[in-house]
Order: structure tokens, then sequence, then C-alpha cells
């Protein structure tokens, strides 16, 4: 089944100066501007600024994300993050593919 991209995230050296350009380009105020995270909302798509992240990462929702981690290392994927909780129950994993490219997977609270 194909998956939607529910979340985009940006690294940002400069959180203050990313939150007026993007935006600028998103043309929405963000939802959530904590100093770890500014969110925007866009229709069912989440942008994200992190400071020092790791490199834009796309996020899919999924139900089960142990077994959905499991499905991509089994197809070739490496664990870079295994299963956190960021906070309320929020669950997200990172994979890498064969190219060194970070795959985000995010499991809401139940």
């Amino acid at each position: 089944m194909a998956q939607d991209i529910k979340l985009i995230v940006y690294p940002v050296k400069d959180l203050e100066a990313a939150k007026t350009i993007y935006g600028k380009f998103l043309g929405v105020e963000p939802y959530a501007d904590a100093p770890y995270y500014v969110g925007y909302k866009l229709g069912n798509l989440e942008v994200g600024l992190v400071p020092n992240g790791l490199g834009v990462i796309a996020y899919i929702d999924i139900a089960d994300i142990k077994s959905y981690l499991q499905t991509l290392v089994d197809a070739g994927a490496t664990t870079h993050q295994d299963i956190k909780d960021v906070g309320g129950g929020m669950l997200v994993a990172h994979v890498k593919d064969k190219d060194g490219n970070i795959l985000g997977l995010r499991q809401s609270p139940k």
C-alpha cells in the first residue's frame, strides 16, 4: 500500500532566521514554535525545522512502527535511529537506504 509523506524536516543552523524565511515561503505561521522544533501545517503535510538536524528527512505515518521498521531492514535498509518516544507517546525511527539517505517513520500515540 502506498504511503503519504506526512512530515518533512529541514535542519537549520539559525532557527529564528529560518522561521522568517520558511514563514514567507510557506505563507503560514508556525503552529509549533519551540527552541528544538518549529512546525508548519500545510493541509495534510507538516514542514518542520530543527536546529542542527541530520539532514532533510521525509516521514510517513504508520500504525505499527516496529513491524514496518523490520520490513525496511529486511528489504536492505539499515537502522539509523531505533524507535524513540519523542514526547507524548509519538514514536519515530530512521533507516538509511543503500545510498545513505535517511527515511523517517512516525507512529502517533494510540
